[in-house]
């Protein structure tokens, strides 16, 4: 699994943040920052939800 952000299209949500700790941040402005681009195992399920939750479909995760 690799995850990939733009941070042009975010809209700071935090659904990202509050799914993914360990994989997802909000920077001051509350646009997502990118921690782990290819999440452990045990993040994998909290990455999937946080690309499906996004609302403004920043949050892009690829299954290798």
């Amino acid at each position: 699994m690799r995850v990939t952000v733009d941070r042009e299209r975010c809209v700071g949500a935090g659904q990202c943040a509050l799914n993914a700790p360990e994989v997802f941040d909000q920077d001051e402005d509350g646009i997502v920052t990118l921690l782990v681009r290819e999440p452990e195992e045990a993040d994998a399920d909290g990455a999937r939800a946080a690309g499906d939750l996004c609302p403004s479909g920043s949050i892009t995760v690829h299954e290798d």
